[in-house]
């Protein structure tokens, strides 16, 4: 048994196939799951687990080297627009629909709990050395 890192077999098996300029998708419950691309359900309840302690958990396991968030987070969820420009590289912004055409393009998205705003991004993998 694994003693760090990821511990959901089905994410650290995707996590370990991943490759430079690879992207995912952290979602809250209700952005739309294209067809053809892999989700990692996480959620149990509303709200649990929540988008930032998944992100947290990702961005401890993943190097990550940019990031794609939806311009409406900036007015829609202000607080979680601010943890996000702290914990993450090299944001850029693109309207909600837009971002949900750049998901069909995802290795796979891992949807949340959440049911706050616009908790969505889409992170782009970068590499260890």
């Amino acid at each position: 048994m694994k003693k760090h890192g990821i511990l959901n077999r089905e994410l650290a098996g995707r996590f370990a196939k991943l490759g430079h300029t690879d992207r995912i998708v952290i979602a809250d419950c209700g952005l739309p799951i294209p067809d053809g691309v892999p989700c990692i359900d996480l959620s149990y309840k509303l709200g649990e687990p929540g988008f930032l302690s998944i992100l947290e958990v990702v961005l401890d396991d993943l190097v990550v080297e940019g990031a794609v968030l939806a311009d409406e987070i900036q007015t829609e969820n202000r607080g979680l627009s601010n943890e996000l420009m702290k914990a993450l590289p090299n944001i850029s912004y693109v309207p909600h629909e837009e971002f949900k055409r750049l998901t069909e393009k995802a290795k796979f998205i891992i949807r949340t709990g959440e049911t706050t705003p616009y908790a969505n991004v889409i992170l782009q993998c970068g590499v260890i050395f």
